[in-house]
């Protein structure tokens, strides 16, 4: 918890695809209290706050600091944010996560039936990219100030920068990964004057890479909480070349490792005693472990799209909300585990051994035949609106739990992985040390322990579901590993079927949607939609 005061924004209103009627982008408005990009910047403070707003932009739905005045349209405001949008890309659609709600977008996600006109597959996309033009248009105004400013506000104004050019690294990242080739835009594009090109998946890829690697000596190596510092550049760095191959063709593993042990050398992170305290209110003090986070706080950061949504949609059947889950009674009766996962990743779901299996198995039966049935499947209560002292968090609907974006136990992992893959610069008796580390942490001792001929990939996809689950990467991983689509790997209702099936390769990146190939003639659709 513990977001940024910065966080409760006033209105800062950014027009972003529209010109005004002067025809000139830097016209000032007549009205003083009206703000734009011409007068945004006026105060020393605003640096800052707008910056606020690039990173609030990852659980907010609007411009306020409370639920309200959202940013995109759609009948459930909480369904437009980035956090509600990726989790359920990266979840839903995979052996993870299966919803009982019965909502069309969600049920196609899980089938691997969706289609361009996927609301969520749009929802997604729109925030994505209404993300990066704030980016863009905050790197534009402050480079346009940078060169008046003098002093503590110039070096600070040129480190803001950097941290808007690595958000905006990171959206391209997860639009390249969600989509493929994109449309794309940088702060050289006037907004409104023109429809973006696209651009290619390799392309993008060298664009993230370039952009990241610049920002680099500009970042600091200690930042405020919940911002970017050099290590959550390294730490995506790691991510992009892990999946490098997917990508662009050409496999960069010695990359990842490079980066990995730039984290790993410095001595600046370790891992958390206690697996179980990194999802709870109090998660804001493990700084140690946790790289970045999206901030949360149930008083200044009330939205239904963020961490809210993350744990009440987990809570229902005989569960105690608000004793042991910090929140109103009830929860929202949506996510659980498939049976699939639980079987393939959990020798032993109760977490008597393995600790990182925190499922609720009360009332609940492990084998799914009616997705629509909260009480079939395991529910997953990693997540919780409790502190680490049992104490429940400021507010029982908006909760206080940050989410971890990026933490050294993925670093571990990284480097295990791209060894194993055949990355130069780490050996393998290193790796089998750090994946031994994650699971004495698990397992309390050493009983948990791998050997080196235990080490291979099928092994790596498990320890990564056991480590990182519900933590937006299963998607991206099964892709990885290539089981995704194909039948190589089945789960409850994967292909639409309680058994599951298989199913088309075209489903690694989805569609381009199709509210937006109507709007921009310079887009094509993605092979096989």
């Amino acid at each position: 918890m513990k977001v940024l005061k910065v966080l409760i924004l006033q209105a800062i209103m950014i027009v972003v695809f529209a010109t005004s009627c002067t025809k000139k982008l830097d016209t000032k408005p007549i009205d003083p209290l009206v703000t734009t990009s011409a007068t945004l910047l006026d105060k020393p403070a605003a640096y800052k706050e707008f910056l606020a707003k690039l990173y609030g932009s990852l659980a907010l739905s609007g411009q306020k600091g409370q639920f309200g005045a959202p940013e995109i349209q759609a009948s459930d405001e909480g369904t437009t944010c980035f956090l509600r949008e990726y989790w359920a890309a990266q979840e839903v659609t995979t052996d993870e996560c299966i919803n009982a709600w019965g909502d069309g977008g969600l049920v196609e996600y899980h089938g691997g039936i969706w289609s361009d006109n996927n609301l969520y597959v749009q929802l997604m996309y729109e925030r994505l990219f209404i993300n990066i033009a704030y980016t863009n248009e905050y790197i534009r105004d402050v480079n346009a100030k940078l060169g008046g400013l003098t002093g503590q506000l110039k070096t600070d104004a040129t480190g803001y920068v950097a941290e808007a050019r690595f958000l905006r690294a990171y959206f391209y990242y997860i639009a390249m990964d969600l989509y493929g080739k994109t449309p794309f835009a940088t702060e050289t594009d006037l907004p409104g004057t023109f429809l973006p090109k696209q651009i290619s998946r390799a392309d993008l890829f060298k664009y993230v890479e370039s952009e990241l690697i610049a920002i680099q000596p500009l970042l600091p190596e200690t930042n405020e909480y919940a911002r970017a510092n050099r290590f959550t550049d390294y730490a995506l760095m790691s991510r992009l070349y892990l999946n490098a191959k997917v990508f662009t063709g050409t496999d960069r593993n010695t990359d990842c490792i490079t980066y990995c042990n730039k984290i790993i050398s410095a001595n600046k992170y370790t891992l958390n005693p206690s697996y179980k305290n990194l999802f709870l209110t109090d998660n804001n003090t493990l700084t140690n472990e946790i790289i970045m986070p999206i901030a949360e706080d149930g008083v200044n950061t009330e939205s239904y799209g963020d961490m809210t949504f993350v744990i009440h949609a987990a809570v229902g059947g005989s569960e105690d909300a608000t004793n042991t889950f910090g929140i109103a009674s009830g929860g929202w009766g949506g996510n659980r585990m498939t049976t699939s996962f639980v079987n393939k990743v959990f020798a032993d779901p109760s977490g008597a051994t393995d600790k990182r299996a925190i499922f609720y198995t009360s009332g609940q039966d492990l084998n799914i035949s009616n997705p629509t049935v909260f009480t079939q499947g395991y529910l997953s209560a990693k997540f919780k609106n409790v502190s680490s002292a049992g104490v429940r968090g400021s507010n029982d609907t908006f909760v206080d739990t940050d989410f971890p974006l990026f933490r050294f136990a993925e670093i571990y992992l990284n480097y295990a992985e791209a060894v194993v893959r055949g990355g130069a610069g780490g050996d393998a008796g290193t790796a089998l040390t750090y994946i031994n580390a994650l699971r004495q942490r698990a397992y309390g001792n050493t009983n948990g322990n791998i050997n080196a001929g235990q080490l291979n990939l099928s092994f790596l996809i498990d320890e990564r579901g056991r480590e990182l689950y519900w933590e937006a990467f299963r998607r991206t991983d099964l892709i990885r590993f290539g089981l995704f689509t194909g039948g190589d790997y089945l789960w409850d209702f994967k292909g639409d079927i309680q058994a599951g099936r298989a199913t088309d390769a075209h489903l690694n990146v989805f569609p381009i949607p199709a509210s937006d190939l109507l709007l921009n003639g310079n887009l094509t659709q993605n092979q096989g939609y």
